[in-house]
């Protein structure tokens, strides 16, 4: 799945995507953990994966889009 880079806190490694169709979904630091990654900006496309859906959607993995 993928979605926007909404909110990121450095110092927690938790933050929010926005999903295609505007809803907001936290992720916290083992799902960013688990993307390797080491920075994540506003605005920057990522691919997400989750458990559950619709408000009960859990991000478990927040990384990078690549084509």
């Amino acid at each position: 799945m993928q979605a926007t880079s909404y909110t990121y806190d450095p110092v927690t490694r938790s933050g929010s995507v926005l999903l295609d169709d505007g809803t907001p979904v936290d992720f916290d630091a083992a799902a960013f953990d688990a993307g390797g990654l080491r920075l994540l900006r506003p605005g920057q496309r990522v691919r997400i994966e989750g458990e559950g859906e619709g408000a009960a959607l859990r991000i478990t993995l927040v990384t990078l889009q690549t084509f």
